[in-house]
């Protein structure tokens, strides 16, 4: 049986590999076979047979062994069972088990089945709604109004005057009534508010006049009084640069604007803090400010604490002493804390790259050079400590200065009085001497 499978699927080229050919060492081997045992063998081993009779007695088994295999049809294969007869002459199968023939038993589970109920689905959220928010994809706008061909750029922070702007939104509605445009519908509004704009932007468009020649005048001369050279990089460099520094430090920023001198940022910053209620992002804009000055605040406690706590100590390096309270920690040691925080004050807690500084005087530091724990800090882990120590620093000093305040209390004697007039008696019962 396994040699018929064997002609049927394998012999047959279904699960060979078409194409594979004999090389050098498979035809060699070929050659060799069985030259060994020519060789050894005795005399009586070898015969004169005549080679034809050979081949015959094979091409002989060969026809037995086909007409074998042509007997060996597909009805023999679809009879073809795993049972197995044993010892006693009785006939085994393999579905057989505890005396019950489980043969037919697969044939009854599709009777016995219950399918189980489908699957609903609800339809309980808008698939476009959801995909417009995940994409940031809002409804489509209306047509942006179009505007005069060769009118102007001109942006809110080169603060021109006012009036320019009124005479250019004069001709900008001139021309739309020149080329008959009607006013849109805004989408994102209700109906009723939709209409109102429409009609109110329709008016506009109905009644504008184009510029006389002395309007006309007036605005090329309005174009040069604003600041026209500053672009949008030298107002973000202004911004950041007030940020940084605070509103106050016009040193700082004058060198933080590139290309502009020392005169052109003063100047424009004269103007913008007097007119930067007309910029469409002012809220934004003094947010930031408002942020960065509030950090420059916080560093300056930071180095006032800094200085008080330093100056109660003759030698800082040796006799600071920090109280922790309940927030000490395990894993830094005071020895460790002492130094970060003299360091810190010695390298200058404002500088911008201190906390790498820091960590490489840390590495430096021959008291440390077996603490593997400390030298092994990132510049972040050193920072987030020293907040902590500062936190701590900052505490000790406010119960120092409230100690000190109860200790001078109110001065004696001036406790329910009121002042006296001129030329009442005074403390000594003696009269005050009037001016």
């Amino acid at each position: 049986m396994k040699l018929r499978l064997d002609r049927l699927v394998i012999q047959q080229g279904r699960l060979a590999d078409a194409n594979q050919k004999l090389d050098k060492e498979e035809v060699i081997s070929m050659i060799r076979h069985g030259a060994h045992h020519v060789f050894a063998s005795k005399d009586s081993e070898i015969t004169d047979k005549d080679i034809d009779d050979i081949v015959a007695e094979g091409e002989k088994k060969t026809a037995e062994l086909t007409k074998k295999m042509d007997n060996l049809g597909e009805s023999t294969l679809r009879k073809f069972t795993i049972d197995a007869t044993e010892g006693d002459g009785q006939q085994r199968s393999l579905y057989e088990f505890e005396g019950e023939d489980y043969r037919d038993k697969h044939e009854q589970v599709g009777l016995r089945w219950i399918e189980p109920p489908k699957r609903e689905r609800k339809a309980n959220y808008a698939v476009d709604a959801y995909f417009r928010e995940a994409l940031r994809m809002s409804e489509p706008k209306a047509p942006k109004a179009p505007r005069p061909p060769k009118q102007p750029n001109v942006q809110d922070f080169q603060f021109f005057p006012p009036r320019l702007f009124e005479l250019l939104d004069k001709e900008i509605y001139a021309y739309r009534k020149s080329i008959g445009y009607k006013a849109p519908r805004d989408p994102e509004l209700s109906d009723a508010e939709a209409k109102k704009q429409q009609r109110e932007e329709q008016k506009r468009i109905d009644d504008a006049d184009a510029l006389t020649d002395e309007e006309q005048a007036e605005k090329d001369e309005l174009l040069v009084q604003g600041f026209t050279s500053w672009t949008k990089r030298d107002f973000n460099q202004f911004i950041k640069a007030n940020e940084k520094y605070g509103r106050d430090d016009m040193d700082n920023i004058c060198r933080e604007v590139e290309g502009k001198t020392p005169e052109e940022v003063m100047e424009y910053a004269k103007v913008f803090w007097e007119r930067c209620n007309e910029l469409t992002e002012i809220e934004k804009i003094m947010a930031t400010i408002e942020r960065g000055e509030a950090k420059i605040q916080r560093r300056i406690s930071i180095r006032k604490a800094l200085d008080a706590k330093m100056a109660r100590y003759k030698a800082p390096f040796h006799q600071l002493r920090i109280q922790y309270g309940t927030n000490k920690g395990k894993n830094y040691t005071e020895e460790e804390d002492r130094f970060l925080v003299c360091m810190l004050h010695k390298l200058g807690f404002d500088r911008e790259n201190v906390y790498d500084e820091l960590r490489m005087a840390i590495r430096q530091a021959p008291q440390f050079r077996f603490d593997w724990f400390i030298k092994s800090r990132t510049s972040m882990e050193l920072q987030r400590r020293c907040n902590t120590l500062i936190t701590l620093i900052e505490r000790e000093n406010q119960e120092l200065e409230e100690k000190s305040a109860k200790k001078r209390g109110p001065k004696p004697g001036m406790k329910g009085q009121k002042r006296k007039a001129d030329g009442t008696p005074d403390m000594r019962g003696r009269p005050k001497k009037k001016k």
